[in-house]
């Protein structure tokens, strides 16, 4: 009986299974040559089939059994590291990545291949540098938002600007960050140009849905940009001069493996180059008249790395515009008497935000950072006029005018965010911060003076708004099944303005089901909810839009967004997503008709109306990642309209950015070290308009007119068939770009020839009504001939930018 007992106990050892211990390997994943981060690299366990992602900040942990381990890390444009060793313990290892050699044949350009197959998130793209700066743009300059107006989803504004519409939403419904800061104004020269400039920036994330926890405060989009954070090991820096602007990067250490800045600039100088010509225009001249228009930005940061543990950043933006005239008369009259006058305007607007953050690794497991930020938004226009006279009759006069109109918004944050690594299969996010608020939608100052009169100091317009905005969130990310993974967050925002508090309750989720190691679809819903509006009553950006909050009388617009999608992999080089989506929006507001920054008679509450909106569509994108030959082919089949109690008689109409077609084509191609080019093809249904003209002109019209309004001057306004319901002309745009580099002896060389435009097409900057003139001839009654000029009013397309090209030079040291 006992040999039987301790037989089966035996056998009940020897089943039971012998659970190995867990241990964790971290640390993070740098550049070799710079010690710059490399976010989102992936670190993946052979033997195990288990794998993650590093952080924002190039840190990873990953938890895995006890035993040999064979670990590759890759990482977009490096050689893949391959780490083998006994894990016996908790390990840190950091991983230098190697940039792959221009000699290979096959070099990954545009991201990693097997992200959009087997991330858990979807309608994300990630766009690295070297391919934005080999894709050819307007005036050679190279621009992060014009080259992602080139993806599925996103959409232009007017032509040449570098707005982005995405997914049906509007300009206010993206949220751009730089370094984690938010930019409200992400223009130069009234939206041709954007502030960011690729050479301070490492990273460019566009999320169109599917919108992880941790964003929160537009509806439509977010744009994260991460600068760089400055070589640690040696100095280099970039020069570039080309037709509008120059620019330049300088970074390197302060301290070798411990402190590194960087520091990059553009500044155009029309200004500079028109002012010799503008001095001998006005040569002798007793009128004479000056002016010019600059922007320039201005991106810097430091690191320091206290310890392995401790690391600490300060970076900061500065970007401006001023457009400037200034007029001078001087006359002299017999006997004794004299005047002179001098009118000044000026027109400026621009951007400045900083940031302080502190990187802390609590744990092996738990990563925190502390962040805070200052942005604000500025746009002030003034006209000075003074006039003196001097007179045997009446003496020395003199008469001063001075009226200036000041907007913005300005923002203090501080938050607190965690990555924690529970296993390779589960990661948590959560955080919180605050933000303070301080907007001013209008004030107009005027003030006058003079010699025998009283002087006038007058302020008048909207008063200053202020307002707390509270952000809580969680996402976890983890392994529902075998195949099966799920991002599930929730962000919960607290608003408050004035005696009015809202809150908002913001689910997400996002999942992925692999079929196979080459095919995976996914689904994704989220709310989001928008506390800041931008009141804009034109076609292209202008620094006359006004950022106002909520309020009282108008709730935030909400948005609902639904998404799903397939992805991939066709080969080893090209990777095919497919996806749908439908996204409903509310409270939207809109300016009433005819309404405009300038009726300060009333404050803004009482210029617009809310309303709803939708966006519904399908994405097409194919892309060939790796390869001398890279690029991809964009289309999108969308629809989206909006619905205002107080406008177009209630009824639905198209958003002014409706496009039922949009296709895009971009390809770049390396002919060899020395050589490599780039183009785009772009088409796109025409915008939506409304055709409104005064009364005086609809009778000239030779149609009828099914709806009216009155402007604010008061002029009747007549809207035929609707409020945009005309199309204009579609667009259609083919550019390219050729770089010539040369390594020389202390650096590379690099000549771009660039053509914007290069089919000549005059694409419709905007329609307007023109008057065309006509000679007819007809007889009296006794056969003589009477000539008759008729006037007939036709609708004009106006085009702005023809065939252009453009050259530049630059110099990487």
């Amino acid at each position: 009986m006992m040999n039987k007992l301790f037989f089966l106990c035996c056998l009940t050892l020897i089943s039971i299974p012998n659970f190995a211990k867990n241990y964790t390997i971290s640390g993070i994943v740098k550049d070799a040559n710079s010690g710059e981060s490399l976010p989102s690299s992936n670190i993946f366990e052979k033997n195990r089939i288990i794998g993650i992602n590093s952080n924002t900040f190039g840190y990873y942990s990953i938890s895995i059994a006890e035993g040999k381990v064979d670990i590759a890390v890759s990482y977009i444009g490096y050689e893949t590291q391959t780490l083998s060793f006994i894990l016996s313990k908790d390990t840190i290892v950091n991983v230098l990545m190697v940039p792959q050699s221009e000699q290979l044949d096959e070099v990954a350009i545009v991201g990693n291949r097997y992200n959009k197959v087997t991330s858990t998130q979807m309608s994300m793209i990630d766009m690295p540098m070297q391919k934005l700066q080999r894709i050819p743009v307007l005036m050679g300059e190279p621009d992060v938002l014009k080259v992602l107006q080139l993806l599925p989803g996103v959409q232009s504004g007017s032509e040449g600007s570098s707005g982005i519409y995405v997914r049906g939403g509007g300009p206010d419904q993206n949220l751009f960050l730089l370094d984690g800061v938010p930019v409200y104004n992400a223009s130069h020269l009234f939206g041709f140009f954007s502030v960011f400039h690729p050479n301070g920036i490492k990273s460019v994330k566009l999320y169109k849905g599917g919108f992880p926890a941790r964003y929160a405060g537009r509806l439509s989009s977010v744009v994260d940009i991460g600068m760089k954070e400055g070589n640690m090991q040696k100095y280099e820096g970039e020069v570039s001069v080309g037709l509008i602007a120059s620019s330049f990067s300088l970074e390197g250490p302060i301290k070798k493996d411990k402190t590194s800045f960087i520091v990059a600039g553009r500044r155009t100088y029309v200004d500079i180059l028109s002012a010799p010509f503008i001095a001998m225009a006005n040569k002798d001249q007793e009128y004479k008249t000056m002016g010019g228009y600059y922007f320039y930005d201005l991106n810097a940061k430091i690191n320091h790395k206290f310890s392995d543990k401790s690391r600490l950043y300060a970076s900061g933006y500065f970007g401006d515009d001023a457009f400037y005239v200034k007029d001078e008369s001087e006359y002299n009259y017999e006997p004794q008497s004299s005047s002179n006058s001098v009118s000044k305007s000026k027109l400026g607007w621009g951007n400045k935000i900083a940031a302080l953050r502190w990187n802390y690794l609590i744990n092996n497991k738990l990563f925190s950072n502390t962040t805070l930020t200052f942005s604000n938004y500025n746009f002030y226009s003034e006209f000075f006029d003074k006039e003196e006279s001097k007179s045997v009759d009446t003496g020395n006069n003199t008469y001063e005018n001075r009226f200036k109109y000041l907007s913005g918004i300005k923002d203090y944050t501080a938050k607190v965010d965690f990555d924690y690594f529970l296993n390779a299969n589960h990661t948590l996010k959560f955080g919180t911060n605050f933000t303070k608020h301080q907007f001013k939608p209008g004030a107009f100052l005027f003030s006058s003076q003079g010699s025998n009169q009283t002087k006038i100091d007058e302020t008048f317009g909207n008063k200053s708004l202020f307002s707390n905005e509270i952000n809580l969130f969680a996402e976890d990310d983890f392994e529902l099944f075998p195949r099966l993974n799920m991002n599930v967050g929730l962000n919960l925002a607290i608003y408050n303005v004035g005696s009015k508090t809202y809150t908002s309750l913001q689910p997400r989720i996002s999942s992925k089901y692999q079929i196979n190691s080459n095919m995976s679809i996914k689904a994704s819903y989220a709310r989001m909810a928008q506390f800041v509006h931008l009141l804009t009553s034109a076609s292209i950006s202008l620094p006359t839009d006004i950022w106002v909050p909520v309020t009282s009388r108008f709730a935030p617009p909400l948005s609902d967004q639904y998404a799903i999608g397939w992805a991939y992999n066709l080969t080893q080089s090209f990777v095919l997503s497919i996806e749908g989506y439908y996204k409903d929006m509310r409270n939207l507001l809109e300016y009433k008709d005819g309404a405009s920054f300038a009726n300060v008679g009333s404050g803004w509450e009482d210029l617009v109306e809310q309303g709803t909106g939708r966006s519904f569509g399908g994405e097409f994108m194919l892309e060939k990642n790796v390869g001398k030959t890279t690029g991809w082919i964009g289309y999108t089949l969308s629809k989206s309209d909006r619905q205002f109690e107080e406008l177009n008689g209630g009824k639905v109409f198209p958003y002014k950015y409706d496009r039922r077609h949009d296709l895009s084509l971009v390809m770049t191609h390396e002919f060899s070290k020395r050589i490599d080019v780039g183009a785009t093809a772009v088409y796109g249904t025409g915008n939506a308009v409304t055709l409104g003209i005064n009364e005086y002109d609809a009778m000239q019209i030779p149609f009828s007119p099914n709806d009216y309004y009155y402007d604010y001057q008061p002029n009747k306004i007549t809207d035929y068939n609707g409020r945009n319901s005309y199309r204009a002309p579609s667009y259609v745009r083919f550019d390219i770009g050729v770089n010539f580099r040369k390594q020389k002896k202390h650096g590379i060389r690099t000549w771009n020839i660039s053509i914007y435009n290069a089919s000549n097409r005059k694409n419709p900057f905007f329609l307007g009504w023109d008057e065309k003139y006509t000679n007819t001839v007809t007889n009296d009654t006794s056969g003589n001939p009477i000539y008759m000029e008729q006037t007939k009013r036709v609708l004009k397309k106006y085009s702005i930018f023809p065939i252009m090209p453009s050259i530049s030079y630059s110099y990487k040291f």
